[in-house]
């Protein structure tokens, strides 16, 4: 699927459900958002024959997201059905880690390749203050539980932020290279419910790498080896072990993107930012054919901008939170 500045998209992030477990408060306010009613979202089959004609336009990995995709209870059906795609994509979930203990296995066995679990603290007391939940040693158990059911490199997505977290970002990857995880840090964007994010107030990529600096020896990787993935990683005193750094604000990776989205209740996005979508929901609905849904999604693949703008004069903050998008 090209766009009109020569990318490619191959990388399909797929939004199961805009339901969560926990309330992180640079997500969503405390009492959550209004969910989606159940008719307005795919079905298991309007879901699988949606993505089965993105994996005919060249898709070759499908991510599934929320809100928190274990919140689908058809969800190991779901990665079963992806897995019975010709050709066969990658499968790979982000989750928040809190019920995955009970049905690791399970979707590894349906197809599931890998798993990244958010998690942006270890100390249980911030980690309650920040997710408003009691939850950390669920998740624990559910990485654990995902390493063993062999989803593996399991990830680990953090958040650093300022006056909550950010000092303690070298603790955080001691404990993932104790365990085998491999860390990713992404910079705060601005995808709020809450329209609360500042720039100025934001830990940046280069914050983090001077902060963990102070503990390990990092060492860039080539550039080649990084290629379209938003991630610039670095070896951990020497290797093999690496971390990740996504500067998705302050170095933008716009010109190498390979993404596009489709959300929960049936609609493309062709970037996070983007301030338009197009419906597939409605279309299919009405009886649209595999390839009358291809020429919509290849039309909003070409009309993708050349970066997301951020700090550019007229930038707009997405009505659609993440937990709405999919991340």
């Amino acid at each position: 699927m090209p766009d009109q500045f020569g990318r490619v998209a191959r990388d399909l992030r797929v939004s199961v459900t805009d339901r969560c477990n926990l309330r992180c408060t640079y997500c969503m306010p405390a009492e959550g958002l209004p969910w989606l009613a159940k008719p307005e979202m795919l079905t298991d089959e309007e879901l699988l024959r949606i993505v089965g004609v993105f994996v005919g336009l060249g898709v070759r990995q499908v991510r599934l997201t929320g809100g928190e995709p274990l919140l689908r209870r058809s969800i190991v059906d779901v990665v079963a059905g992806i897995a019975a795609l010709e050709p066969r994509p990658q499968i790979a979930m982000t989750t928040n880690g809190v019920g995955l203990e009970r049905v690791a296995g399970r979707l590894a066995d349906a197809g599931l390749d890998r798993v990244n679990v958010s998690l942006d603290t270890i100390d249980a007391e911030t980690f309650t203050q920040l997710t408003r939940r009691d939850r950390l040693t669920d998740v624990e158990k559910g990485m654990a539980a995902a390493a063993e059911a062999g989803l593996t490199p399991v990830k680990v997505n953090a958040v650093a932020m300022r006056g909550v977290n950010d000092e303690a970002v070298a603790d955080v990857l001691a404990w993932c290279l104790d365990r085998g995880y491999e860390l990713r840090f992404i910079e705060q964007m601005p995808l709020d419910a809450q329209h609360a994010w500042d720039r100025e107030s934001m830990v940046s990529a280069e914050e983090v790498r001077e902060r963990l600096s102070e503990r390990y020896t990092l060492t860039p990787l080539s550039s080649g080896e990084r290629g379209s993935a938003p991630a610039e990683r670095f070896l951990v005193d020497g290797g093999p072990a690496t971390v990740g750094i996504i500067a998705s604000v302050s170095e933008p990776f716009c010109a190498a993107c390979d993404r596009t989205r489709l959300t929960a209740d049936g609609q493309v996005r062709n970037c996070l930012f983007s301030e338009v979508e197009t419906d597939l929901r409605g279309p299919l609905r009405e009886g649209a054919s595999d390839e009358e849904l291809a020429g919509l999604i290849q039309g909003e693949m070409w009309r993708k901008k050349r970066g997301h703008g951020i700090g550019d004069p007229g930038f707009r903050q997405p009505d659609r939170p993440m937990s709405s998008i999919g991340g």
